[in-house]
């Protein structure tokens, strides 16, 4: 008897694309215009002022706009209520009394997942490095040797902000053209298979560590 195909969490049954769940994923599926705009525009001010500025003066000027922001909203609440003769308290008692701290609990898995991943990555770059498998460590120093001509043409800043740009627009082009996209990639994926099947065939190496895998 054949399964049921389960549908993905961004599709619905007939075929249609699901809100994505969270406060990230509606934000860079743009779900409110409003708020993402506003955290695009945020997002990249903050980062053209670090590559205009020293990360202490950009730190020391934010800080200091929101404190001076605070003080005086603080006291043109304190000014109106003395006009007005009400007694409505401080104005940030909502967010005094907000909990603010980590759970312990939630700060040990955070440090846990953090610890997988670099070890899964320590493993990888030995793998690489060492040249456990030929082809994957030649495929390796190609993509090094792209990143030369990529940090050649941007600094480190720039390729952030490039990157800032790309999480707001990328996601919901892809959404958009789902389709056309899954084809071509699936294309792309399929020559990269065929090339990479065609080296490991005329290297020795190659195939010595593809058995030993299969072993």
């Amino acid at each position: 008897m054949a399964r049921p195909k389960q549908t993905s969490r961004h599709a619905s049954q007939n075929g249609e694309p699901l809100p994505p769940r969270g406060p990230v994923e509606s934000l860079i599926y743009w779900r409110d215009p409003a708020r993402s705009g506003a955290a695009l525009g945020a997002g990249l001010a903050l980062l053209v002022a670090l590559a205009c500025c020293s990360v202490v003066s950009v730190l020391a000027y934010v800080s200091l706009l929101a404190l001076s922001a605070a003080v005086g909203f603080r006291i043109y609440k304190n000014v109106l209520q003395a006009v007005q003769k009400t007694n409505e308290g401080h104005p940030f008692k909502w967010l005094l009394e907000k909990e603010v701290s980590v759970p312990a609990e939630r700060a040990q898995e955070l440090a846990a997942g953090a610890t997988a991943h670099l070890n899964a990555t320590v493993s990888e770059l030995r793998r690489l490095f060492l040249v456990e498998d030929l082809v994957d460590s030649l495929k390796f120093g190609v993509l090094l040797w792209c990143l030369t001509y990529v940090g050649a043409c941007f600094n480190g800043i720039t390729l952030i902000i490039l990157g800032w740009i790309a999480l707001f627009t990328l996601p919901k082009a892809y959404e958009m053209n789902k389709s056309q996209v899954d084809a071509n990639l699936e294309l792309a994926r399929a020559k990269i298979n065929e090339i990479t099947a065609k080296v490991r065939a005329a290297v020795p190496i190659g195939r010595k560590a593809e058995s030993e895998k299969d072993k």
